[in-house]
């Protein structure tokens, strides 16, 4: 008699999450996951990055990347994105498309879709929110989908109840190869810490400014490093808009918006780095950042390396 595992080859494998903004992608890497990863925001493009979770189970290594980009561009920094994440999802084992059961068949949906009919990676459906809806309106979602694209599979689940996503789970499993444990099992995502501080700041910038400051907004980490005497880690962030106006509003008066921006991120960052910290934020003007790549790729938008 061979033992469970044995018999059963560790599978592993690379899964992209896409979908528009507000469908929960975030929620439910953080519900499989367990642990907040993915920075959660209701504005769209907010993780620029790919953001990965990854799950490691007795039988399995699931990493999920979350790709952003994938809708029509506006500009130059839309349009790099673009080529970036349609590239990220010939590569990866899996695809979830995930959609939100409330809006239904949305704008956007078919551009995405036309994306997918590019790439010969299997795709899921994966209609979330379902606790919100009649399942008669679930039925009529389906069959929308379904005329539009021949997915692998359709799940239909509640990220935020927990609903369907251990059978979800099981699926993306079936469809991933045999294959290594590419991170350690404690390791729950694979970004620098930096990526991470950066994305927290500007997390409560976008939380706290609302409709004043477009989303059109970089968060440069200058410096982090251990103070001898104090044990504390100084953190030194510049947030780069592109006009002063909106420098002014990140700013406020007297301070008092930078101040708060300073002592909501600070408490974030002293959770993930478990250390004390002390943070200092500077605004900086520059006009158009967006639209001048050899800038973007100081800002960490390197295409290569993705």
């Amino acid at each position: 008699m061979h033992n469970m595992n044995t018999e059963k080859n560790f599978k592993s494998g690379f899964v992209s999450i896409i979908g528009r903004p507000n469908v929960g992608k975030s929620t439910y890497i953080n519900q499989v996951i367990g642990q907040k990863i993915a920075i959660m925001s209701d504005k769209p493009q907010t993780t620029r990055n790919k953001v990965q979770g990854v799950l490691t189970t007795s039988d399995a290594q699931i990493i999920l990347i979350d790709t952003p980009g994938i809708h029509k561009p506006k500009h130059k920094l839309g349009d790099f994105m673009m080529r970036v994440a349609t590239n990220t999802l010939k590569e990866v084992d899996l695809i979830l498309f995930m959609i939100n059961a409330v809006e239904g068949f949305g704008r956007g949906d078919e551009f995405i879709i036309e994306k997918l009919k590019t790439v010969q990676t299997p795709v899921f459906l994966v209609i979330n929110k379902i606790d919100q809806v009649h399942p008669d309106e679930l039925l009529s979602i389906i069959d929308d989908y379904k005329g539009l694209y021949d997915f692998s599979e359709i799940i239909p689940i509640s990220a935020l109840e927990g609903q369907n996503t251990d059978r979800l789970l099981q699926q993306i499993k079936d469809y991933l190869p045999e294959g290594p444990q590419y991170y350690p099992a404690d390791q729950i995502t694979d970004h620098p810490e930096r990526f991470i501080v950066a994305e927290l700041i500007r997390e409560k910038v976008l939380h706290l400014t609302r409709e004043e400051v477009p989303h059109s907004i970089a968060v440069v980490i200058e410096k982090m490093q251990k103070s001898q005497e104090s044990e504390k880690i100084h953190v030194m962030a510049t947030i780069i808009v592109e006009r002063s106006s909106q420098k002014g509003i990140i700013i406020g008066k007297q301070g008092s918006m930078l101040k708060e921006v300073g002592k909501r991120a600070r408490l974030d960052i002293e959770n993930l780095l478990g250390s004390k910290v002390y943070l200092e934020l500077w605004v900086k003007v520059q006009k158009d950042w967006r639209n001048k790549l050899t800038q973007l790729r100081d800002f960490g938008f390197r295409e290569d390396e993705y």
